[in-house]
């Protein structure tokens, strides 16, 4: 075992390597690693950078100050001339303990000539960065800034937006920065300010002021320009929801003018969003949000609850004048123009349910309330359980809109039923009865529902049942003139089943089969109806149950659109001779053929799965 005297030499030993070792980092001359820090920030940016001059300012000491000027990162070769970034001169002080585990914080900095030319492009490249745009907060430690003479410009392609902002800070007055630029071609004013940076909570102000664009967010980071932990609360004004988005990224589309407002808070990688209230256009909206960073990825769950929505608000007033002239030049159309292209939410996923009360404005006569659940999943969107009460019934089902794969038309999916539904909404003004349902189940590709339909596959079924109708519109379904003319008003008959069943095949539904089954007659259809023009071509052909009175042989054609049909009488059945004709087939007893009642069990089965 050593002796105590050679021990002690081996501590002294030690003692004396720690004391030259202090020593020398206590009186270490940074400014040798001038190339050093050149070549490494080269790296990172993937240019050269230059350093004029670097040197120590103060002789000894574990938390040094150094002096650094005439800095320059150049322009990256895409991004256009100039620099990237010029400093004339600036001072950093900073601990050296951190640095022994690879980590650069520094606690003051005075900065003086300081210009920035930062540039996004269209893919979201980035000229600060080798490589696509880095996510995440950093964790500053400054405890002292001072800015003087700086300008930063910034330019982003992506998202149609651009600012230059003139900064300063100091010790007394604290972080200002004023500027002007644009958001999606609108004018704006930016202005920031913020408290002296020092230690602990640091209050800010962020303003955007124009007249497509208002925004303002105030609050606290729980330390200064710690932009990963800060707690504020953000107002928003807006021509319309792009304009807002063209600030958070969200992948909104172009609306009605908006205006919201909520409270934030922001923890690392996640946004926690609460008491988020707003309006579009007529329409209302609260709710919650999480927005979680994970790969680059915005991650959402949340729910979102509406006293009063109009569908139109969702869209612009270019939209909504698009949509008004369409329909001036090809009619009014039952299946609707909505947009569903969502190649432009392409770093987007998560969760959102919703619920609407009411329903207002154009198609609430037809929509009274919904709610259902939103899942999307690198553009593939789930709309399931969704499910809409409507003046005909309840309607559940599931809307797939998929856009994965970079495709530039999306595909829809539909998987709708409607139940509790009575005839008489949808038409004979109460003089027609009966239990309605109906089932849509179609694939297509559009970047419309209107266009998807259009070029859609599957099939599309309606089926009325157990009713009754005036005993004249029975009589005349069975082409029974005579019954027709002669039949009470107050006669009914019942109407036993209503079947139109399309076989859809790229966007035309083919009859298969179109019946109106009543107790005293039966009516056949066949022929098309053509999406998107809802196009109808059919040719009705009736005939009674029982004997008749006077019956007209031959049949009616329908055509128009589903929006307004026309019924046409060929000329050769409403003809003297086939009226004549008809009347010696009573004669003689030979007025044709008379149909059974259908299956309509099975029909309706057939339409409805």
């Amino acid at each position: 075992m050593p002796s105590s005297p050679r021990l002690a030499r081996i501590a002294g030993w030690i003692g004396g390597i720690l004391l030259v070792l202090l020593l020398a980092l206590g009186f270490f001359p940074w400014g040798m690693l001038r190339t050093t820090i050149e070549a490494r920030a080269g790296e990172r940016f993937g240019r050269p950078v230059t350093i004029g001059a670097m040197e120590r300012v103060d002789l000894f000491g574990f938390t040094p100050t150094v002096a650094i000027r005439d800095v320059r990162v150049p322009q990256a070769a895409w991004a256009g001339q100039g620099d990237l970034a010029r400093v004339r001169a600036v001072t950093v002080t900073f601990p050296v303990w951190p640095l022994l585990i690879g980590a650069f914080r520094p606690c003051d900095v005075v900065a003086d000539g300081v210009r920035l030319a930062l540039v996004r492009d269209a893919r979201g490249r980035t000229n600060w960065s080798k490589g696509e745009e880095q996510g995440g907060g950093g964790r500053p430690s400054l405890s002292g800034l001072t800015i003087r003479d700086a300008i930063v410009s910034y330019a982003d392609a992506k998202q149609d937006r651009q600012v230059t902002l003139r900064l300063a800070a100091d010790p007394v007055r604290g972080l200002r920065g004023t500027g002007e630029g644009a958001v999606r071609g609108a004018p704006v004013r930016v202005s920031l300010a913020g408290a002296a940076i020092g230690d602990g909570a640091w209050p800010f102000r962020a303003r955007i002021d124009g007249d497509a664009l208002a925004m303002r967010a105030s609050g606290t980071m729980d330390r200064a320009l710690d932009t990963g932990a800060m707690t504020l609360d953000v107002t928003a004004r807006a021509a319309d929801l792009r304009y807002i988005d063209a600030v958070i990224e969200a992948g909104l589309f172009a609306t009605r003018p908006a205006a919201m407002r909520a409270h934030v808070r922001h923890d690392d990688r996640r946004w926690t969003i609460t008491d988020l209230k707003g309006t579009i256009g007529r329409s209302d909206l609260a709710g919650r949000l999480t927005v979680d960073q994970v790969d680059g990825r915005n991650k959402i769950d949340g729910a979102l609850e509406s006293r009063r929505f109009a569908f139109d608000d969702l869209s612009s007033a270019r939209g909504r004048a698009e949509g008004r002239a369409l329909e001036a030049r090809i009619g009014p159309r039952l299946v609707p123009n909505t947009r569903i292209d969502i190649g432009g939410i392409d770093s987007t996923d998560g969760r959102l349910a919703f619920r609407v009360h009411s329903i207002i404005g154009e198609g609430s006569e037809t929509v009274i309330d919904m709610r259902g659940v939103m899942v999307m999943d690198h553009q593939l969107l789930t709309l399931a359980p969704l499910r809409m009460r409507i003046a005909q019934g309840v309607v559940t089902g599931r809307a797939v809109i998929d856009q994965r794969g970079d495709r530039a038309v999306p595909t829809l999916t539909l998987d709708l039923a409607l139940a509790d539904g009575r005839v008489a909404t949808f038409a004979g003004g109460g003089q027609i009865t009966g239990r309605i349902a109906a089932r849509a189940r179609l694939r297509g590709d559009g970047d419309t529902i209107r266009a998807a339909v259009g070029r859609s596959s599957g099939s599309l079924g309606f089926v009325a049942r157990d009713g009754s109708l005036p005993a004249r519109y029975a009589a005349a379904l069975g082409f029974d003139a005579g019954r027709a003319l002669l039949a009470d008003a107050g006669d009914r008959a019942g109407l036993r089943c209503l079947v139109a069943r399309l076989d859809m095949r790229g966007g035309t539904g083919r009859g298969d089969p179109v019946i109106v089954d009543t107790a005293i007659s039966q009516l056949t259809g066949s022929g098309t109806v053509t999406f998107p023009d809802e196009r109808l071509a059919f040719t009705l052909r009736g005939a009674p149950k029982r004997e008749v009175i006077l019956r007209i042989p031959g049949s009616v054609r329908v055509g128009g659109t589903l929006q307004q049909p026309t019924l046409t009488v060929p000329p050769q059945v409403k003809s003297i001779g086939n009226i004549f004709k008809a009347i010696g087939n009573r004669i003689s007893g030979n007025s044709g053929p008379v149909a059974t009642d259908a299956n309509c069990a099975a029909l309706a089965a057939r339409a409805l799965r």
